[in-house]
């Protein structure tokens, strides 16, 4: 082989070393199917801190006949409780306390060695999914970092102890999604023409270096510069497709309140424009000392999860709290419901919502009968509440996965639990 000029060489290797994050993304496998089951399009995991008070949260009535008791928690869903399925009963098995229930909630208590390899649940999802997409994944956040990135305020890894931060700033979310995003015949944004500019530079020079290679080197070349294509389209989408609208512009400094809800707005429009199949909210996190001044509290949200029954009056002011993250979800399922899917009906059609949480009962620090509420997908019997009565979350895990069309039959620690929890298919 000829030889390869240092300038050459130097280049070449600049341009696969800006590729090379998203060589991943292309090699990525596909969508898993082992039957014919019906599967949800997209993933949204949706979290809210520091437990719950049981007897507040927990709804009535049988499997088909679910209702909220007046003044519950889960009492601002009543309007969308027909796309809902309520889970009680699930246990994060040999977990506890607010560090143990972060870690294990999503990740399963997996790690380098268990199928998962150490992932979160949607990490894993978008790596089997989301190789075809803008964003693989799409974390959003609201406050999460005011304490740095640690147990504590992550939910979401791409390994064991490999955290995925949230972005928080829905301004910077909304220059990531919408930089390029632009009304037919508005002009070019420059900063994506510069970026593109660049990215010519970097493939001519790579076609280059291709002439002068072998064909296993070749071959890796031509997917680094199929990933330079990948980064091109994610820097804009052009004039909007069907359905694909650009979020309102974040208001800056905007309050806890304010900040949820334009990242709501984003989540939605990212799934809208088809950006991503798989996207997170996390509100806070745990032991989040967030005041929820709007409501008229004065005491942190953590502070408010320990008053025991003994303060009557202290349980309802959490309860206030909850309630208002539960209008927050209900909000959720009302934008999904309002947002067209490309391929028909709405994007809560094709959308699997989850509702998480790290604790079950706040005050006593406990990982039992931990709160997860389900939504649309198109996948499940939506409307019910299941009694698992004690079921490992793993197997939680395990049937998001097959929802979204994978084919694993374990989720993080295998000895915890294994297999889907059959009751949601039924």
């Amino acid at each position: 082989m000829p030889p390869i000029s240092r300038r050459s060489l130097s280049l070449g290797l600049g341009a696969a070393l800006l590729a090379s994050p998203f060589v991943d993304l292309l090699s990525g496998g596909g969508r898993a199917r082992a039957d014919a089951k019906k599967t949800a399009r997209r993933l949204v995991v949706f979290f809210t801190p520091n437990g719950t008070v049981p007897s507040r949260w927990r709804p009535v009535g049988g499997e088909s006949s679910l209702s909220f008791p007046a003044g519950s928690i889960l009492e601002p869903l009543t309007p969308v409780k027909g796309d809902l399925i309520v889970c009680d009963g699930v246990d994060f098995v040999g977990v506890s306390n607010h560090e143990g229930g972060m870690a294990a909630m999503l990740t399963g208590g997996g790690d380098a060695g268990s199928l998962s390899r150490g992932m979160s649940v949607d990490q894993f999802v978008a790596s089997k999914i989301g190789g075809g997409d803008r964003f693989a994944s799409l974390e959003l956040g609201v406050q999460t970092s005011a304490w740095g990135g640690n147990v504590q305020t992550r939910m979401c890894y791409s390994a064991p102890g490999a955290f995925v931060p949230p972005d928080d700033d829905p301004a910077s979310v909304h220059a990531r999604l919408f930089a390029g995003l632009a009304p037919a015949g508005a002009p070019a944004d420059p900063r994506v023409a510069r970026r593109r500019r660049a990215l010519d530079v970097a493939r001519e020079e790579l076609a280059a270096l291709s002439a002068r290679l072998g064909k296993e080197e070749r071959d890796k070349l031509g997917v680094h510069l199929a990933s330079l294509d990948k980064l091109d389209a994610s820097w804009g989408v052009g004039a909007a497709a069907a359905g694909c609208q650009p979020a309102p512009m974040p208001v800056a400094k905007p309050s806890f309140a304010d900040q949820g809800a334009q990242q709501l707005d984003l989540l939605v429009a990212a799934l809208a424009c088809g950006m991503t199949r798989v996207a997170s909210l996390q509100w806070s996190h745990t032991v989040g000392p967030q005041v929820f001044d709007w409501l008229g509290l004065t005491e942190g949200h953590h502070a408010l999860s320990h008053i025991d029954d003994s303060n009557p009056s202290g349980v309802e002011q959490f309860v206030k709290a909850e309630r208002w993250y539960a209008s927050q979800f209900a909000g959720l399922i009302d934008r999904l419901r309002a947002a067209p899917d490309p391929a028909g009906g709405t994007l809560l059609d094709s959308t699997l919502v989850v509702w998480a949480k790290e604790l079950g009962d706040g005050r006593l620090h406990e990982c039992k009968s931990v709160p997860f509420v389900m939504a649309g997908g198109g996948v499940w019997r939506t409307g019910r509440l299941l009694q698992l009565n004690g079921t490992p979350h793993q197997r939680l895990l395990v049937s998001i996965c097959q929802a979204m069309g994978l084919t694993n039959q374990t989720f993080g620690d295998a000895s915890k639990g294994q297999g889907p929890v059959e009751a949601l298919w039924s």
